[in-house]
């Protein structure tokens, strides 16, 4: 393969790696690179780099995040009392609370449960509408007009919360509900151009989560939802890599990571002291310039 070929994976790996956390939609500057720039890959190909790539994004939060994410302890770390408010007289069940005291943190298991309930409506919609998606959505129209309604969308919501307190600043306070909720907004995300962060945050800010939060609960949601995407498309396209599509989703994945640790640092400084009205101004001026692009110019 060519080196410029090589330098366009990078390109693409550098692209996920950004917007991956930012709320302005990974899957949807993916297909406006390829589409300006494209990868001398098959379409099959391309469609599975697209989602796959984002291993390696997800795996950056593992990595900065592991002790929030890790739910098990040794011994040595256990709770002083028990993590539940009453022990069982059903033998089995108390010996399974001993357990669980014994190497569990329970907050961090209810906390996966509620991430586990914020998945089902994106698989229970994009399993059986994987196809339909791919088949008629991506494409440049679809995500020129997605940037700017959720650009739109944001500027409103940020308006709207300038006078509003969060509710929520912690996961332990978010209900089962407000999980529901956040998972029914990520279904929207199933959309290219809207960004799965994007209308997860959108989601999270609604329901009356703070900033930080609906970006920390955000970045956990996307490890068993990509997780879980990546494995939908490997299987589709097959596992039938050749050396080189292999070592171009690798290189693309390593990018990806590497960059992705930069993009979720600054994320997490930024929305410390700024909202997000800046990517909403970004995302309606970037969908204009696509509009423009291929309606007038091209």
């Amino acid at each position: 393969m060519a080196f410029i070929e090589w330098l366009k994976v990078v390109v693409l790996g550098f692209v996920e790696g950004i917007t991956e956390w930012l709320p302005i939609s990974s899957t949807g500057h993916l297909i406006l690179t390829d589409a300006l720039w494209p990868l001398q890959q098959s379409a099959a190909f391309k469609e599975m780099f697209n989602v796959v790539i984002q291993l390696g994004a997800i795996l950056a939060v593992v990595v900065l995040y592991f002790r929030k994410l890790w739910p098990f302890h040794s011994k040595k770390l256990r709770a002083k009392r028990s993590q539940f408010s009453k022990t069982s007289e059903n033998r089995v069940v108390c010996r399974a609370q001993r357990l669980c005291d014994r190497y569990c943190d329970m907050d961090k298991i209810v906390m996966w449960l509620k991430i586990a309930l914020s998945c089902l409506p994106a698989i229970l919609i994009g399993l059986p509408l994987d196809d339909w998606f791919d088949e008629h959505l991506y494409n440049p129209t679809v995500v020129a007009l997605m940037l700017i309604v959720y650009g739109v969308a944001f500027l409103l919501i940020e308006r709207r919360n300038q006078s509003r307190k969060p509710r929520i600043s912690k996961i332990s306070k978010l209900t089962w509900l407000d999980a529901a909720l956040i998972g029914v907004f990520q279904v929207l995300a199933l959309v290219p151009g809207t960004s799965r962060s994007g209308a997860t945050i959108l989601g999270g800010m609604l329901i009356g989560a703070s900033r930080g939060l609906a970006a920390e609960y955000t970045f956990f949601l996307a490890i068993p939802t990509m997780f879980g995407a990546s494995l939908l498309k490997l299987m589709k396209f097959g596992f039938a890599f050749s050396s080189t599509e292999l070592a171009v989703l690798l290189l693309g994945m390593l990018v990806a990571f590497a960059v992705s640790i930069l993009a979720i640092k600054f994320l997490v400084g930024y929305i410390k002291k700024h909202d997000f009205s800046v990517f909403g101004w970004y995302r309606i001026g970037l969908g204009l310039i696509v509009l423009l692009y291929f309606y007038v110019i091209k």
